[in-house]
């Protein structure tokens, strides 16, 4: 009993320290090193164009396949780069445009998630993430200016 204890302390403070996106989704600090810009803002533009490319490639496609995973996988490291934007642009309206936006993805990527192996329901999924994904970044782009 002791250990299990034990086990189940150290497996909190590990998800706690560590944030769950990066235990159960190591490939999006792999996503998010790779879109990394000179901003918060360039990174999460960066993220929006690998996101879009991403949904694109998905289409079609059936299941968990490779280019699912990347979306899924580049969306937690959306989630995660959201921190990188300053103070001053997280007052703009531009930014709770997003955020907005950001929730929105959420919604219709937990339905894309249902229908990963129905088609013609997937790609429609798809085509609604990348519109909003499209609005994201129209609005990130305010955050710039």
């Amino acid at each position: 009993m002791n250990k299990v204890m034990t086990a189940l302390v150290g497996a909190i403070l590990l998800v706690s320290f560590t944030g769950c996106s990066y235990l159960f989704y190591p490939r999006a600090d792999e996503f998010l090193a790779k879109a990394k810009g000179a901003t918060g803002v360039e990174t999460l533009v960066n993220l929006t164009n690998m996101l879009e490319a991403s949904a694109k490639a998905a289409r079609g496609g059936k299941g968990y396949d490779a280019p699912l995973n990347d979306l899924h996988n580049q969306f937690h490291a959306l989630h995660d780069a959201f921190c990188g934007v300053t103070k001053e642009q997280t007052e703009m309206p531009a930014y709770a445009r997003a955020v907005t936006i950001n929730k929105e993805l959420w919604t219709i990527f937990k339905r894309l998630w249902k229908y990963k192996d129905d088609q013609p329901q997937r790609d429609d999924h798809l085509d609604l993430f990348a519109k909003h994904v499209q609005e994201l970044r129209e609005a990130l782009q305010a955050l710039k200016g």
